[in-house]
């Protein structure tokens, strides 16, 4: 089965059941990593291309894998060595690079909707890395990919995310997501890191980090750091942490087997702390691993779409 569309923009355009067939796809290709050799044929002879105008590691490197792993031809942009940096816009230079037959074009920008621009401009397809504030599709798929490996259900599983949610497009994305599975899903944080009306997504909201994490079964975090965009927001690292840190005390609240899983790098000490960190680490390093089989997932599932 492929996807219903060409692009992979957004987890809001997936439907429960695409979710569902990339996850059981992913499952498949995490069989490649135990594998003496780790590649299969599948997209022998197609060409993936990284256009990165934010730094990224783990996405980065876990698209290339990805690409590698298929078989696929690879090639990596990142905007400070590109003609991007001479000026040229972001559509012209992801047409250049599609002059060149490449297949699937990996776009990571942090003006919100700029995949959506772009697939709209080329014939190959886009594949959103992160769009500013807006959505990260990929690293949802990945926090879902471990969640299901775990848990073995979505349905009634109540899941608390924590963390700098207007910057976070992992926020976004894991509220779609999860509410499309069925899970119950509650944001925590300060009141001044809620983004306006978010109760309509059908989440719960709590401003005291014991009542959002009481009896979760998974606990979702998320980089919290001060930016010239949200300093009026925050008003120290150390009250953000001294408030909403996950520390030994607060993760006793949650399900005695919860998951803790991270979105990206860690700030210790401010979301989460050292001895939590050092709990999770081993869960979050297999997220990483899980990264490659879900992205390669994506790959292989889009180029069925193209067929």
């Amino acid at each position: 089965m492929a996807l219903q569309s060409k692009d992979l923009l957004g987890i809001q355009s997936l439907s429960e059941g695409e979710l569902r067939v990339i996850l059981d796809t992913a499952a498949n290709f995490a069989t490649v990593a135990a594998r003496p050799v780790k590649k299969v044929p599948a997209l022998r002879g197609r060409t993936v291309a990284n256009l990165f105008y934010e730094p990224s590691t783990r996405t980065r490197i876990s698209f290339e894998l990805a690409a590698k792993r298929l078989s696929a031809d690879f090639i990596n942009i990142t905007a400070a060595t590109s003609s991007a940096a001479t000026g040229e816009t972001l559509t012209d230079t992801a047409k250049t690079v599609e002059a060149m037959q490449v297949d699937f074009l990996v776009v990571r920008h942090s003006m919100a909707g700029a995949a959506h621009q772009l697939a709209r401009q080329v014939q190959c397809s886009v594949i959103n890395a992160g769009d500013g504030p807006h959505e990260h599709p990929t690293q949802t798929l990945v926090d879902l990919f471990t969640i299901w490996e775990h848990k073995k259900r979505f349905e009634g599983l109540g899941v608390a995310i924590l963390g700098d949610h207007p910057r976070s497009p992992v926020t976004i994305s894991n509220i779609y997501g999860l509410k499309k599975m069925g899970a119950e899903v509650t944001l925590v944080g300060p009141s001044t890191l809620m983004p306006p009306g978010i109760e309509q997504f059908g989440v719960r909201v709590a401003t005291r980090v014991e009542d959002g994490i009481a009896g979760a079964d998974v606990i979702l975090l998320s980089r919290v750091e001060i930016t010239d965009a949200n300093r009026l927001q925050i008003p120290s690292l150390r009250e953000y942490a001294r408030f909403y840190c996950l520390t030994p005390r607060r993760l006793a609240l949650a399900a005695e087997d919860a998951l803790v899983l991270h979105s990206g790098s860690m700030n210790r000490g401010v979301e989460i702390s050292p001895e939590v960190a050092d709990y999770a680490f081993p869960l979050m390093v297999q997220q990483v691993t899980n990264g490659i089989a879900a992205r390669m997932a994506v790959l292989y599932l889009l180029a069925g779409e193209r067929e």
